[in-house]
């Protein structure tokens, strides 16, 4: 399939993230209940609202595409690595801020072609924030009702790197890393803390460097931001340094990673 055939899906995807974030808007007003998951991680109302959605709704667009969710059921290997296309979508991407009510959380969709993502879509229903990109189009953002605007990532300041972090993951690693630049360029970097696949998209559009990544997430976590971030020029690398894959091993955990900017630092030396 070429990257036009990819674009056909887009407004219709674009279109489904927002019904979703109506969804997920209508449980955010009220009390709603929060449960956990076998890994302790949260789960409420809005994550199930907006998982149905989501899949029904790319049931109908294309069915010949199966779809992977992190509210589906598990999918075995098996099946999995027979697919050369699949929709990878998070539902509610950011479910401890959404506990918080602080607004930072997205729903985030992904198309995923041989390991790639060719098509991602990335929505943030409390400021009605749009981002999203398909390969060989371009990455765009999108605030309520003003024109899309094409994204790129910034050049780097080596003498002041912008960091961008989890609002709700920071650890020793992270702090290591931030003493590390520290210690290389004579003065603290800039952090800005930020929940949900968010982080990912302001380094897509010039706001941050480099978001680096140095505990466990998921491929739904990562796969809609990674598109808009390498259309904006830069991409997700594992501290190897190989780029970021899907749907390439039995687990569906990513490794550590940087998204950043064009791949001219080396990251992984402040680890």
């Amino acid at each position: 399939m070429d990257t036009q055939n990819y674009h056909q899906y887009l407004a219709s995807v674009i279109t489904i993230a927002k019904s979703a974030g109506v969804a997920i808007m209508q449980v955010y007003a009220t009390d709603f209940s929060v449960k956990n998951k076998d890994d302790n991680s949260p789960l409420t109302e809005a994550d199930l609202a907006a998982h149905h959605v989501i899949t029904n709704a790319l049931k109908q667009l294309a069915p010949h595409i199966p779809i992977l969710s992190e509210e589906s059921e598990g999918i075995d290997e098996e099946i999995r690595k027979t697919w050369n296309q699949y929709w990878l979508i998070d539902p509610l991407d950011g479910t401890r801020e959404f506990v918080k009510r602080n607004g930072e959380f997205t729903v985030n969709i992904a198309l995923i072609d041989q390991h790639i993502p060719v098509l991602g879509v990335v929505y943030a229903p409390v400021d009605d924030l749009l981002y999203y990109a398909v390969t060989a189009h371009g990455a765009y953002k999108q605030a309520g009702a003003n024109p899309a605007l094409k994204i790129h990532t910034k050049t780097l300041d080596p003498k002041r790197p912008i960091i961008a972090g989890s609002r709700s993951h920071s650890d020793e690693k992270m702090q290591r890393f931030l003493h590390n630049i520290k210690n290389h360029t004579g003065q603290m970097p800039e952090l800005i803390s930020m929940g949900s696949s968010l982080k990912i998209c302001l380094v897509a559009e010039g706001q941050a460097d480099v978001y680096p990544r140095l505990g466990p997430t998921s491929e739904w976590d990562t796969a809609a931001a990674h598109c808009i971030l390498q259309e904006a020029g830069g991409d997700i690398v594992e501290v190897s340094g190989s780029a970021l894959r899907y749907n390439t091993k039995q687990s569906l955990l990513n490794p550590m990673f940087f998204a950043s900017g064009k791949r001219s630092q080396q990251w992984e030396t402040y680890l």
